[in-house]
């Protein structure tokens, strides 16, 4: 399981800082201290994502709350959907949030590529649905952990809205839960935790540390999504024929897996002839029972029962 790191903030450039120095491969939380208005008062909370669909770097989940008679200080303070404005506007958007600590409150979860490609690639597979789930899970979790006082939940939807309206109300029952989509240009506390979750996602990428000795110049990847001409372009340039993709590259997605199977060494996977084997393995009764198989002199032929000197054993009496 990836470690989490958490790191308590209070300002809007505090934040760069551990972000810029995190290990890219872990994932990491960063949150800011809980006003002690929203200990005491009830609360709303919104979560939304950024990231979700590229190919590059982390995903990133955000929550953003505050009391629930402040709603309309969010409109003023210019709370809207993160995707309809320029990365300016949403540096500007954040430090406001971040100038009334007294108010509101968020947290973020930076879930790192290599996080992603491990949970959908592995035996057990997650989907990329189930850990955006349990991103949004957790950071609700750590916020009553951290004595929010939560009493209404807005989510912007991954999957059906009913399904997942109803996965959080039985986690959360004492919680007022609202699912929907675009939730991020109806609800302003949903729109503040979009712009979170967009404004640290785009420090993650824009500061991203190569461990693999790759210069690169600029935002040469482009926007990070498989149909972007400089991002594919990135993808066939940076391509270790052994090794494959640098740590930036979600290696689960169709269009790394396409690149990797088109150009790199191919292999097999060994645990695939494990399974086959250990299907194959013979039953702990076959030893005790009478001696005329080929197949069970061979085994008891092995080198572990002739230097033990052990012999097959019929009769217990």
């Amino acid at each position: 399981m990836a470690q989490i790191l958490r790191a308590e903030l209070n300002n809007a450039e505090g934040f760069e800082s551990p972000i810029v120095n995190n290990d890219n491969t872990k994932n990491l939380c960063l949150v800011s201290p809980v006003p002690d208005i929203c200990k005491n008062d009830p609360c709303m909370l919104g979560i939304d994502e950024a990231g979700r669909g590229p190919v590059l770097g982390p995903m990133v989940y955000g929550i953003c709350y505050c009391p629930l008679d402040y709603e309309a200080e969010l409109k003023v303070l210019g709370a809207v959907d993160s995707k309809s404005i320029d990365d300016k506007k949403r540096e500007e958007m954040f430090g406001k949030l971040c100038e009334h600590p007294d108010q509101v409150g968020w947290a973020v979860e930076v879930i790192s590529p290599t996080t992603i490609s491990n949970d959908m690639l592995r035996r057990s597979k997650i989907s990329l649905n189930e850990l955006s789930h349990n991103s949004a899970i957790n950071l609700v979790k750590r916020a009553l952990e951290d004595g929010v006082n939560v009493k209404e939940v807005y989510v912007d939807t991954v999957g059906p809205p009913e399904k997942y309206q109803d996965k959080l109300s039985k986690i959360f029952p004492n919680i007022k839960v609202t699912v929907a989509k675009k939730a991020d240009a109806i609800y302003p506390v949903v729109s503040a935790a979009s712009i979170c979750a967009k404004v640290c996602r785009d420090k993650a990428v824009s500061n991203w540390k190569f461990k693999e000795n790759i210069e690169i110049v600029g935002d040469a990847w482009g926007s990070g999504y498989p149909g972007d001409p400089a991002t594919k372009k990135f993808l066939q340039a940076n391509l270790d024929p052994v090794f494959g993709f640098p740590q930036l590259v979600r290696f689960s997605w169709s269009t790394a897996e396409k690149i990797t199977d088109e150009k790199c060494a191919p292999f097999e996977w060994s645990d695939d002839e494990e399974d086959g084997a250990v299907a194959k393995t013979a039953s702990i009764q076959s030893f005790f029972s009478p001696a005329n198989s080929t197949k069970q002199s061979i085994q008891l032929s092995h080198k572990f029962f002739t230097e033990r000197k052990m012999k097959r054993c019929t009769d217990m009496f």
